[in-house]
């Protein structure tokens, strides 16, 4: 319902790149210019400055940016509110979760929410848990599945349930035959890490901390981004790691990967998250509930 311009400069002045707000857009860059040229001649204003292919926002940017995000909120508002008066749960909803959740957990989910509400179109943006709650936080994303508590001011974080974390390590690791292992014995061995911002990297540290290692003393033989990527190299034998018991379920059966619970265990709670607003759509709120109440809860 919101001016065609008004929806291409706000993605413009999100990105802060006419070729990424045409990717965003599926528009083609030129488009793009033209749509953002239109705005500023209607206003006689210029709204970015443009130098050595970089762009930033003027002071009327800045201004047309914030009335900008009120009247695309407003306008979404009303197509839900008047939409919700037909009785049925539709539309968009945009969905963040960190990569565990994503792979492992909310395929599922996403799939029996979509068989009960048919009309609701899912968009899920995968990315660590620091990248999820600032994309909520903007706006971008309505809410998210992160894996750990959000720390963020302006979010709410309502818990799902709780992860354990186990130690893997090749089947002809000296590891492979513990029936248990403590932080103190995992300070001594070449430890494959995930990156930071990484909502299990930071459940990991504060573990260790609690046990009285420092993680910066770990011997980290590799920090990697990817939980693939960290599992093929435990396998390969560069050393040992820490992930989700439900990440490695396929490599335990195969026989490619021995996992070791910790003593005590280690357990994160995985959140959902959402800002604190005072208009909430009848979908986001269906969604809400179905993941609080019956659906997350059944992973352990």
């Amino acid at each position: 319902m919101a001016d065609r311009r008004i929806q291409v400069f706000h993605t413009v002045a999100k990105q802060l790149s006419f070729t990424k707000a045409a990717e965003l857009l599926f528009m083609t860059q030129p488009a793009v210019t033209f749509q953002v040229k239109q705005l500023e001649e209607h206003f006689n204003t210029r709204l970015f400055e443009r130098t050595h292919g970089k762009i930033t926002l003027t002071h009327a940017g800045e201004v047309a940016l914030e009335y900008a995000e009120k009247i695309l909120e407003l306008s979404s508002e009303m197509e839900t509110r008047l939409g919700e008066l037909t009785g049925e749960i539709s539309g968009k909803l945009m969905i963040g979760a960190s990569t565990t959740i994503a792979e492992y957990l909310l395929p599922r989910i996403l799939g029996e929410f979509k068989e009960k509400y048919p009309q609701v179109k899912a968009h899920l943006t995968v990315a660590n848990s620091e990248t999820i709650e600032n994309k909520v936080a903007d706006h971008t994303l309505d809410l998210g599945l992160i894996e750990a508590q959000s720390h963020h001011p302006i979010l709410n974080t309502d818990l799902c349930c709780n992860d354990e974390l186990v130690v893997i390590c090749s089947p002809n690791h000296e590891y492979a035959k513990f029936t248990s292992l403590t932080a103190l014995q995992l300070a001594e061995q070449p430890y494959v890490s995930r990156e930071l911002g990484s909502g299990t990297r930071e459940v990991i540290d504060d573990y260790f901390r609690n046990a009285g290692v420092n993680p910066d003393d770990l011997n980290i033989a590799m920090e990697m981004g990817s939980r693939e990527a960290i599992k093929g190299a435990v396998e390969a034998g560069l050393g040992i790691a820490i992930v989700s018991i439900s990440t490695v379920v396929k490599e335990l059966k195969l026989g490619d990967l021995v996992a070791i619970p910790l003593e005590p265990k280690m357990t994160r709670a995985l959140s959902l998250v959402y800002a604190n607003e005072k208009f909430r759509s009848k979908l986001m709120q269906a969604f809400l509930d179905f993941v609080k109440t019956t659906k997350l809860n059944r992973v352990k």
